[in-house]
This record gives structure tokens, C-alpha cells and sequence, in this order.
């Protein structure tokens, strides 16, 4: 199920230890986190996810790099919702599936 994008309004407070047993589907990393996360995990930032279409096919990876292990294939036309980019790579999630990972920049359209 897709996170909301509604931005949290009110204190947030933490309660209790994160629950990271989703982890392959679950947007947060040390530095930043889905918007739809404010409030149940602590993290510097917080992003809209940013929709984009795959120009072609393409693999999902776990890293930010042409070896990172690759996570699924991705088909043309399919929607990645972008976090981040950095390096030449956006990190987010895969919104057929939810996976989260890594594609290249390049391998991807911004959505109007």
C-alpha cells in the first residue's frame, strides 16, 4: 500500500523503536525518509516522493552502483517514485511493488 504524502502536521514525538521488519519495502535510509514516514521514524530529512517513468527497461538495485545487487527487473513505462538522486542515481520506491532500491538517473522521466 502506497505511503501518504500528506505532510504531518502537530509534535511529533518518539515512542518506541523502529519497526524495520519491511525493510526491502520500506523508504528510509540513516540520512532521509518518505514523507509519509514523519512521525514514526526519526531521520534528518524527509521527501515528497517525485514520480518518474522508466524510459526502458531497467534493474532496480540495492546501490548506487553498476554492481549493486539487483533487486528486479523494471519495465519500460513502469513508475519509480524518486527520493533522492545523487551520483548519477535515484534512490525510492517502485510503486508496482513497492521494492525500494536504486535505478540510474538516466533510465528515467520526470512525470508531469
Amino acid at each position: 500500500m502506497p505511503l501518504s504524502v500528506d505532510v504531518p502536521t502537530g509534535q511529533l514525538a518518539l515512542v518506541r523503536p523502529a519497526d524495520r521488519s519491511d525493510k526491502p519495502h520500506l523508504p528510509v535510509r540513516g540520512d532521509l525518509a518518505h514523507i509519509g514516514l514523519a512521525g514514526r521514524y526519526f531521520v534528518p530529512h524527509y521527501a515528497v516522493p517525485m514520480p518518474h517513468t522508466l524510459k526502458a527497461a531497467g534493474v532496480l538495485r540495492g546501490a548506487g552502483k553498476p554492481d549493486g545487487e539487483e533487486l528486479r527487473a523494471l519495465t519500460a513505462g513502469e513508475t519509480f517514485d524518486v527520493l533522492d538522486i545523487a551520483g548519477g542515481w535515484a534512490w525510492g520506491q517502485a510503486q508496482a511493488d513497492q521494492l525500494v532500491g536504486y535505478v540510474e538517473v538516466a533510465q528515467l522521466e520526470p512525470q508531469a
